[in-house]
């Protein structure tokens, strides 16, 4: 095995840790998030993602993105999430080809309600993860990720 070969490894090495923090942490959020708020982590992604906008409301391309989903899938997610009476769509003022989606009352209050249960659970899987020599450089990283963004 080469240096190149060596870097290769590091890398992916890298990427299976990277994949089980974040398996380890997606299936702790998904457990409470189902249990105390009845959503999913999606779900929540997408309600966490327009309470970020001016305006509460996204393009539907712009959801794809802020939930790594393909068009259709995020487009079955909103009608299920419109459904609930969680968002609803409304055409764009510039563009009338444009849909937005948008918070409704209901859907900020529910994020108002699962927001701290999301927040619990993240601290505390990522104080777990801590204890895993595996896992701990990887948690230790993140305060310096977010500081340089």
């Amino acid at each position: 095995m080469g240096i190149k070969d060596d870097a290769v490894e590091v890398r992916a090495q890298g990427w299976r840790t990277l994949a089980a923090l974040h398996g380890h942490i997606e299936a702790e959020l998904e457990r409470s998030l189902q249990s105390h708020a009845q959503l999913s982590v999606v779900e929540y992604t997408v309600l966490d993602a327009l309470s970020r906008q001016d305006g509460w409301h996204m393009r539907m391309q712009q959801l794809a993105r802020a939930t790594a989903l393909s068009a259709s899938a995020t487009t079955r997610l909103v009608n299920r999430l419109e459904e609930r009476g969680l968002l609803t769509r409304v055409l764009c003022a510039d563009d009338r080809r444009g849909i937005y989606t948008e918070l409704t009352a209901s859907g900020i209050k529910l994020l108002e309600d699962a927001r701290p249960i999301h927040d619990a659970a993240l601290e505390r899987t990522l104080t777990e993860a801590q204890g895993i020599p595996e896992l701990a450089p990887l948690v230790d990283a993140l305060p310096r990720l977010h500081a340089r963004a």
